[in-house]
C-alpha cells in the first residue's frame, strides 16, 4: 500500500517539473485540445459505423485516429 502511494506521488512530481520545463523552453499544454476535437472526432466515428453498417466488415475504410499529438503541447 506504501509503495502505491509513493508511486503516485512520483509520478504527481515528474508531472508538475515536466509543467514547469515546458514552460521555461516556451511551451504549453491545450489543455481544450480534447474537448474542442471531441465532436469532430464523434462526427468521424459515426460515419465510419453507418459505412460499416452499409458495407460489412471486408469493405470498410475507417480513419479514427482523431488524436494529433502535435497540437496537444503547442509553442506559446
Amino acid at each position: 500500500m506504501f509503495s502505491i502511494i509513493k508511486s503516485i506521488i512520483w509520478i504527481v512530481g515528474i508531472l508538475v517539473v515536466a509543467h514547469f520545463v515546458l514552460g521555461y523552453f516556451g511551451y504549453e499544454l491545450n489543455l481544450n485540445y480534447f474537448s474542442s476535437s471531441k465532436s469532430a472526432c464523434q462526427e468521424n466515428i459515426q460515419v465510419c459505423t453507418s459505412n460499416l453498417v452499409r458495407q460489412g466488415v471486408d469493405n470498410v475504410k475507417c480513419d479514427i485516429n482523431c488524436i494529433d499529438p502535435k497540437l496537444i503541447i503547442k509553442k506559446k
